[in-house]
C-alpha cells in the first residue's frame, strides 16, 4: 500500500515538472518569436530608407566620377600646371565623397546633430593621431598657392635633388637623376629650405683648376678661355670669367665660371673639365696631384 502511494506521488511531481518545463519553454518562444516579428517590423519600416540611402550612394559615386572628370578635362584647357592639377582633384574628390556620405546617413534619418558630433570626434581624434598628415595638408595648400616651383622644375629638398614629378595631397614626388623616386612631405617641402634650378632660363657653371707653381698661369688661363670660347652651348653674355682664386700649399688654384641654359649644364661642366684636362696636357700645364717622398738613410 505505501508502494502504491509512493509512485503515485512520484508521478503527480513528474507530471508537475513536465507542465512547467513545458510552459517556460513555450513563454521562451513566444518571446523569441515576439522579438523577432519586432525586428522584423523595423527592418519593414526601415526599408525605404535604405533603399533611399542606397540609391544616393549608387548615384552618389557616379556623379562624383562625372564631376571629376568635368574637372579634369576643365583644367587641361587651363593654365594650371599638372602638379596643382593632381593635388586640385584628389581634394575634390575627398570633399565630394565626404558629401555623399552625410547625405546617406541623413536618408538613413540620423540626426544632423548626430552626424555632427561624429564628424567632430572623429576629426578631433583624426587629427590628434594624424598631425603630421595635417600639416603635410596645410603644406599642399601652401605650395599650390604660392607656387615656388611646378612640374617639371629640378630642385633640391631635404637633400634630394630631382625633377618635379606630382604634388599630391600629402606628398611631392621627385624623379632623381639616376631615376630614383622619392616622396618627400609636403609638411618638410612647405617649411624647408628649396632650391630652385630652373626658376630661371640659365644657370651658371662654377669650376676650379689647379696648377703647379712653375706652370705658365696666363698661358693656363688663355687655353681655358679658348676652350670656353670653343664651345658653342657657353653663353657670350655675362662673360666667362677665369682668374687665380688662392695660393695654396702646393698649387695655384684657377677659378671658372661660364653661363649656360639650364638644359645644357651638364653637357657643358663634363665637356669643359676633360677640355681644359686636354689643352693643359698638350702644352705642359703641371696640375700638382699629392707625392710623399721618402728618404732612406744609410748607416
Amino acid at each position: 500500500m505505501q508502494e502504491e502511494i509512493t509512485t503515485t506521488l512520484l508521478e503527480d511531481a513528474s507530471g508537475v515538472t513536465e507542465t512547467t518545463t513545458n510552459s517556460s519553454m513555450h513563454e521562451q518562444v513566444t518571446k523569441t518569436a515576439g522579438i523577432f516579428e519586432k525586428g522584423l517590423d523595423k527592418f519593414k519600416d526601415a526599408i525605404p530608407s535604405l533603399m533611399i540611402a542606397l540609391l544616393i550612394f549608387v548615384f552618389g559615386v557616379i556623379a562624383a566620377k562625372i564631376i571629376i572628370r568635368i574637372i579634369r578635362r576643365a583644367m587641361r584647357k587651363s593654365n594650371i600646371d599638372n602638379a596643382a592639377k593632381n593635388f586640385l582633384i584628389s581634394f575634390i574628390k575627398i570633399m565630394l565623397y565626404i558629401n555623399i556620405v552625410i547625405m546617406v546617413l541623413s536618408a538613413l534619418k540620423v540626426p544632423m546633430s548626430s552626424i555632427i558630433t561624429i564628424f567632430g570626434a572623429a576629426g578631433l581624434a583624426v587629427s590628434l593621431a594624424l598631425q603630421n598628415c595635417l600639416s603635410n595638408l596645410a603644406g599642399g595648400f601652401i605650395i599650390l598657392f604660392s607656387k615656388p616651383f611646378v612640374a617639371g622644375d629640378i630642385l633640391e629638398i631635404d637633400g634630394s635633388v630631382g625633377k618635379v614629378d606630382t604634388i599630391s595631397i600629402l606628398y611631392t614626388k621627385l624623379i632623381t637623376f639616376d631615376n630614383k623616386t622619392v616622396f618627400i612631405p609636403n609638411g618638410k617641402v612647405s617649411e624647408g629650405k628649396i632650391v630652385n634650378y630652373t626658376e630661371s632660363p640659365t644657370r651658371r657653371i662654377d669650376l676650379k683648376f689647379d696648377i703647379s707653381y712653375a706652370a705658365d698661369y696666363q698661358k693656363a688661363r688663355e687655353l681655358i678661355l679658348a676652350a670656353a670660347a670653343a664651345d658653342k652651348l657657353i653663353l657670350k653674355a655675362p662673360e666667362p670669367i677665369v682668374r687665380m682664386s688662392s695660393h695654396n700649399d702646393h698649387s695655384v688654384s684657377i677659378d671658372v665660371l661660364v653661363w649656360v641654359n639650364n638644359n645644357d649644364y651638364f653637357n657643358v661642366r663634363y665637356d669643359l673639365i676633360e677640355t681644359v684636362k686636354s689643352s693643359f696636357d698638350e702644352n705642359g700645364i703641371e696640375i700638382p696631384f699629392n707625392q710623399l717622398d721618402v728618404h732612406i738613410k744609410e748607416q
